[in-house]
């Protein structure tokens, strides 16, 4: 081959070539905020639920800090600080939120209503307002459950269960956090009737109201109490496991974190599961999905959890059936 002949083939497969200047550039970074309702930074079982979440999604391909940019926000359980959180992740404008808890929810939902919402551990999504139907939520908000309003009757009768003597029981809730309080009391008024039991709703709005809430429980013999799933409660779970140990009443909770510190029974859907099953709920929107095509779902796994030293201070004894189905013994 001649040389002009060779030099003008190289020319065209030259010229089929991309040059490192138009190759194909690298795909943006997404990026997701997430509010942690309910819960201050460094809280154990909230940083558990991030890890379950951040491990998942590392599974699908996504890698926090080279193809994802995650924001958390921990505000505890202040309305305020919750709303605050929400306006500030609404103006940054991220290509995804994954709320936690109904009011984390609920104001994310108000302050950017243009942006896809996952959310995890609501209650009643429905009857919260979160959603349209479960099946089809619709809008542009999708998620996990974590209680139906029928397990106030499990909860009451693992309470009975554990304490034969309970006859009168109050359900702590404060209704601002916790909207959708009145099914789980129906619930366990449903169960009371079978049980014998006396069910007394108490709203608590401070710190104050429930000590006086608790103290009244032991106006009269069989007092106990049941601490619903409300980030109130949880806010307040070391106060409230303080009296109702003071007190000497027997209490569940629907949250796990209460055993390990000291209250005596939970029954509680397993929540770093729901946030590992979040994951896929982000990565298929992150691909296209749109949230209101996407079921709510609700929990598969749930842990009963016991705490003997709480049961003995009590002078309770815990039957065998019932430590046969514990996921945790406490000792």
């Amino acid at each position: 081959m001649r040389r002009r002949e060779l030099l003008a083939l190289l020319g065209i497969a030259s010229g089929a070539w991309p040059s490192s200047g138009s190759a194909q550039q690298p795909e943006r970074a997404r990026r997701i905020s997430i509010l942690m309702g309910g819960l201050a930074q460094g809280d154990p079982g909230g940083e558990a639920e991030i890890v379950a979440f951040e491990d998942e999604l590392k599974g699908l391909g996504w890698a926090p800090g080279r193809n994802l940019m995650v924001d958390i926000r921990w505000p505890g359980a202040d309305l305020e600080d919750v709303r605050r959180f929400a306006k500030d992740i609404a103006a940054s404008g991220p290509d995804l939120v994954l709320s936690r808890a109904t009011p984390a929810t609920l104001a994310v939902r108000q302050e950017a209503p243009s942006l896809p919402i996952v959310f995890v551990l609501v209650a009643e999504p429905i009857a919260s307002g979160v959603v349209q139907s479960l099946a089809r939520p619709g809008g542009n908000v999708t998620g996990f459950s974590n209680f139906e309003g029928s397990i106030g009757a499990k909860w009451l009768e693992l309470l009975k269960e554990i304490s034969p003597s309970l006859a009168r029981v109050a359900v702590l809730h404060n209704p601002r956090t916790a909207p959708f309080a009145s099914m789980f009391v129906r619930s366990v008024e449903t169960a009371a009737r079978t049980l014998g039991v006396e069910v007394v709703p108490m709203p608590v709005a401070d710190d104050a109201g429930l000590e006086s809430a608790v103290a009244a429980m032991t106006l009269s013999p069989g007092g106990g109490l049941i601490g619903i799933a409300d980030t109130f409660v949880s806010d307040r779970r070391d106060l409230i496991v303080e009296l109702a140990a003071r007190h000497r009443l027997p209490a569940v909770y629907a949250n796990r974190s209460f055993t390990p510190s000291g209250g005596l029974m939970a029954f509680a859907a397993d929540y770093p599961d729901l946030f590992r099953r979040a994951a896929s709920y982000v990565d298929r929107i992150l691909n296209g999905a749109k949230p209101g095509d996407l079921p709510v779902q609700q929990p598969t796994k749930f842990e009963l959890s016991i705490n003997m030293t709480a049961a003995r201070a009590l002078g309770l004894t815990v039957p065998q059936s019932l430590l046969a189905r514990a996921d945790e013994v406490i000792e």
